[in-house]
């Protein structure tokens, strides 16, 4: 580790203690992108003179024990900082009707069977779904219905753990009781709206419960 990627995560990490939420990257609201190369960047980060750096500050972001990534702005991968994680577990665990209604069959099938065995690596269900498994784990990750996290199989591709917040909870010492999932959702709505103005499609759940 250089340092500069060291110092770009003391600040970045600062950053996201201070706002709760960072996305991966984005050109209006705060990522780690905008922060690492000093200006919003359009179209893949990758070419950019910065990419080194950004990827290694991601990774460092995703090992930290403060730090939870998941799908909760604008579909994209954000950071949540231990001190929002009540709140996004309380969504979670909620299953409240615009997260269950609508879900495609093969979803519905994924669900199901990750309440049964609490942790499943996607690669593995094959067919069985009927439908393409990383299709119906995308689904449940957009409504917050399961924590997904990215690893590498023996073969060295690329794959997904998906497991209920109560696992996840487990597996990294979160003790906190849920609340009530409207009021949570409420704090998150206020802490975007605190950091700037975003459109209500910025949020995974429907308009029409902003």
């Amino acid at each position: 580790m250089t340092a500069e990627v060291q110092r770009k995560f003391d600040q970045i990490l600062s950053e996201l203690e201070r706002l709760g939420l960072l996305l991966s990257w984005d050109s209006s609201f705060p990522s780690v992108t905008q922060m690492v190369a000093g200006r919003p960047l359009r179209g893949s980060w990758w070419s950019h003179e910065s990419a080194h750096t950004i990827f290694a500050v991601s990774e460092m972001l995703a090992d930290h024990k403060d730090v939870l990534m998941t799908k909760l702005l604008a579909g994209k991968v954000t950071y949540v900082h231990r001190k929002l994680w009540r709140r996004v577990f309380s969504i979670g665990v909620a299953r409240d009707d615009w997260q269950v209604k609508k879900l495609s069959p093969a979803a519905k099938s994924l669900l199901k069977l990750l309440d049964e065995q609490d942790t499943i690596q996607a690669h593995k269900l094959g067919k069985s779904l009927g439908a393409k498994p990383g299709d119906a784990a995308r689904e449940l990750e957009l409504r917050l219905l399961v924590h997904a996290r990215q690893i590498h199989t023996e073969s060295g591709r690329h794959s997904k753990i998906l497991e209920t917040w109560p696992v996840w909870a487990k597996r990294v010492g979160f003790r906190g009781l849920a609340q009530d999932s409207v009021a949570a959702r409420r704090f998150l709505e206020e802490r975007v709206h605190s950091i700037g103005t975003y459109p209500l499609k910025f949020f995974p759940w429907p308009a029409e419960l902003i």
